[in-house]
């Protein structure tokens, strides 16, 4: 398997590390830092002429430097002559912002998928992205990976079977019906009111959470405030305990704060972003790795067997 390399940028290098143990390989060696003004300087230290070429990088915070990183990464292999250029990512940034919400706003999401192909990329595979028709902005092919088989032997493993899974808005009721069927509990979904980005209102809660071990599942957790909300009205509505589960722990601003003072017991997310100073420190927190399916994904797309099967 010495036709393909994988290379990271800074966003998440233990992940990257993982699926590299995972697949039992070396990291490739890139050298990606910064001028004194800020500028980002890559350079690449391996020979990847012909190679089919994975870079690894997720577009979390500091979420412009990230994405310029791979930009340029990608713009390097593809002027070294790489046989294949598949941008790995893990979190992909302005996600949210993947439609015309407002008179004379962009539609970033789209934004980022047009650099991305113009920088050189011939292949993205990503995870959990939050709005599945994002891989219709692409003109290039798109694996969007699921963390569902991850948490779900976790749920699995650490609860009875007195659930309910809780969507937190309507628009998350489909991701949260499939987990519920899968593990063969109860559904509710919170209706939320959002009077502005980041700040939500969550009201009623539809379905019967009674007496139930209550799991809030969202694909993001941001500010918390909407996780935080949806948790109080469900305990308000008499459920036993009430935990969440996410894929991407995004946990800015105040969220940690919002999620100790939370009647939350736990809160399980995965590595797709590395934890910042103050999510380590929650013991509320726990995270999840999921190498093992993205390391699996990558050799699937590379010797050209199905993606999809990993999730059947």
């Amino acid at each position: 398997m010495n036709d393909f390399i994988i290379f990271s940028g800074n966003s998440n290098p233990v992940l990257a590390k993982k699926i590299c143990d995972y697949l039992n390989v070396s990291l490739g060696g890139a050298k990606v830092t910064t001028f004194s003004d800020g500028e980002i300087q890559i350079e690449i230290s391996e020979n990847v002429r012909s190679k089919d070429v994975f870079v690894i990088q997720s577009t979390c915070c500091p979420v412009n430097d990230n994405l310029i990183e791979l930009l340029l990464m990608i713009d390097a292999f593809s002027r070294s002559s790489a046989s294949r250029i598949t941008a790995v990512i893990p979190y992909y940034g302005y996600a949210r912002q993947d439609k015309k919400v407002a008179p004379r706003v962009p539609i970033s999401a789209r934004l980022v998928a047009d650099l991305l192909i113009t920088a050189g990329t011939d292949r993205v595979i990503t995870m959990d992205l939050h709005a599945g028709q994002i891989q219709g902005f692409f003109s290039i092919p798109v694996d969007n990976l699921f963390a569902a088989p991850v948490i779900l032997d976790y749920i699995k493993s650490n609860f009875n079977n007195n659930l309910v899974i809780v969507s937190p808005d309507a628009g998350g009721a489909e991701r949260a019906r499939a987990f519920a069927k899968r593990l063969n509990a109860d559904l509710a979904v919170i209706d939320k009111r959002r009077d502005a980005p980041n700040m939500a209102k969550a009201m009623a809660v539809v379905g019967n959470v009674k007496g139930k071990i209550a799991v809030i599942f969202d694909d993001m957790v941001d500010t918390a405030g909407t996780l935080v909300q949806a948790a109080e009205a469900i305990m308000r509505n008499g459920a036993k305990e009430v935990h969440a589960c996410c894929v991407h722990p995004v946990l800015s601003g105040p969220a940690v704060e919002r999620i100790n003072t939370s009647p939350l017991k736990t809160i399980v997310a995965t590595d797709t972003i590395p934890l910042n100073s103050k999510s380590l420190g929650c013991d509320k927190i726990k995270i999840l790795s999921i190498s093992k399916l993205v390391g699996e994904a990558i050799i699937r797309s590379h010797v050209g067997d199905s993606v999809t099967s990993l999730f059947v």
